[in-house]
C-alpha cells in the first residue's frame, strides 16, 4: 500500500509539471498586476493574484480574448473630393504624403499651383511619396525612371503597380507609382515689383499693378503679424508654396507687416485675387493675397501695423485666409524666420 501511494504521488507530480510547462505564464508583480512572461502581441485579461500566504504570490494563467491585427500600408491610389476649407498641405498630411507628391499626381487639375485648389475637384492620392505617372506610348522602365530620378526596379517591384517581375510590362494609359521619384515644379508667382521705375510693362499681372517711380516710407527691418489670428490655417511654406496661409475671417483686418510703399494694390490675374504688395525700401517686400477689400493705393506710404485691407477668399482660394509672402532682394524667404513667435 505504501509503495502504491508513492507511485500515484510521482504520477501526480509529473502531471503538474507537464501542465506548468505547457501553460503560458503571466507573472504577478508586487503591485498585483499581471505582466506577460513572453509577449505575443495579444491583449491579456488581468486577473487578481493568487495569494498562497501573506508573503507569497503564485504564477497564474490568464485568458486571451482576441488578437490585434497590425495595420497594413496602402499600395493603391485613391480618389478624394476637395471640400471647402481644404488646403493642399492639409490633404497631404491627412493621407501621409508630401504636398509635392500630391501636386505631381494632379498636374492636370492644379498645374503645380497649390492656390488652384478648389472645392469639388477630384484629386488622385498616391499611396507613397514619389511621382504618380500615366504611362505613354513609347515609355520604357528606363526612360521613366530616368525622367523622375529613380531606378527601373523601383517601378517594377512596387506591389501597387501590379507588374509581373518575370514579364514586366505596362500598357499606355496605365497609372504607375514611381516611389521616391521627383521632378521640378512650374512656379506660379507674382514677380517682385520695385518702388522705382520697373522698366517693363506689368499690365499682364492685372489692374492692380502699379507703374512705379515712388519714394516714401522705409521699413524698420522687423515684422509684425499681418493678421489678428497668429496661426497657420492652410498651406505652409515649402518648395511648392512660397508663403504662409494665415487664419483670417472674411472682412477681418489685414495689417502692414512693416513700413514701406505700396507697389501693387488691386486685382491680380494670376490667381491671388485682390492683392497688395509693399516695397519696404531695405531689400524686403511683402505680399498679401486673397483679400476681400484693398484699402490702399499705388505709391502710398504705409506704416507698420497700419490697416491695409480686409481678409477674404478671392482668386484661387478654397476658403478665407491670407496668403502672405516675404521676399528679400527678389528671393523668397520663409516668413516664419521673420515673424515674431505666435
Amino acid at each position: 500500500m505504501q509503495q502504491m501511494r508513492r507511485y500515484f504521488g510521482v504520477l501526480l507530480l509529473l502531471g503538474l509539471g507537464v501542465l506548468v510547462f505547457l501553460t503560458p505564464a503571466r507573472v504577478v508583480n508586487a503591485a498585483g498586476r499581471v505582466s506577460p512572461a513572453n509577449d505575443t502581441g495579444t491583449q491579456p485579461v488581468e486577473l487578481p493574484p493568487l495569494v498562497v500566504d501573506n508573503t507569497t504570490r503564485a504564477v497564474r494563467r490568464d485568458f486571451v480574448l482576441h488578437t490585434i491585427i497590425p495595420a497594413r500600408s496602402r499600395v493603391d491610389a485613391v480618389e478624394y473630393t476637395v471640400e471647402m476649407g481644404d488646403s493642399l498641405f492639409g490633404i497631404a498630411r491627412h493621407f501621409g504624403i508630401t504636398p509635392e507628391t500630391l501636386l505631381w499626381a494632379n498636374y492636370g487639375v492644379l498645374r503645380d499651383n497649390p492656390d488652384m485648389l478648389a472645392p469639388g475637384q477630384e484629386l488622385k492620392i498616391p499611396p507613397v511619396n514619389g511621382v504618380y505617372y500615366k504611362w505613354k506610348e513609347g515609355d520604357t522602365f528606363e526612360s521613366v525612371a530616368r525622367e523622375f530620378h529613380a531606378e527601373p526596379r523601383d517601378i517594377i517591384e512596387f506591389v501597387g503597380n501590379h507588374i509581373d517581375p518575370l514579364n514586366p510590362k505596362v500598357e499606355p494609359g496605365q497609372w504607375v507609382m514611381v516611389p521616391g521619384g521627383h521632378r521640378p515644379f512650374k512656379q506660379w508667382v507674382v514677380p517682385t515689383i520695385p518702388r522705382g521705375q520697373a522698366g517693363v510693362s506689368l499690365g499682364y499681372l492685372g489692374p492692380g499693378a502699379c507703374p512705379g517711380g515712388y519714394t516714401g516710407a522705409v521699413g524698420t527691418g522687423t515684422f509684425v503679424w499681418p493678421t489678428p489670428m497668429h496661426r497657420l490655417v492652410g498651406n505652409n511654406y515649402g518648395p511648392s508654396h512660397l508663403g504662409l496661409d494665415l487664419g483670417v475671417w472674411v472682412g477681418g483686418p489685414i495689417y502692414a507687416a512693416d513700413s514701406g510703399v505700396v507697389v501693387f494694390a488691386g486685382w491680380s490675374n494670376v490667381g491671388y485675387g485682390y492683392m497688395i504688395m509693399i516695397d519696404h525700401g531695405n531689400g524686403y517686400q511683402t505680399l498679401y493675397a486673397h483679400l476681400s477689400q484693398v484699402n490702399v493705393h499705388c505709391g502710398q506710404s504705409v506704416f507698420q501695423g497700419q490697416l491695409i485691407g480686409l481678409g477674404g477668399s478671392t482668386g484661387n482660394s478654397s476658403g478665407p485666409h491670407l496668403h502672405f509672402e516675404v521676399r528679400y532682394h527678389g528671393g523668397f524667404i520663409n516668413p516664419w524666420t521673420v515673424l515674431p513667435p505666435p
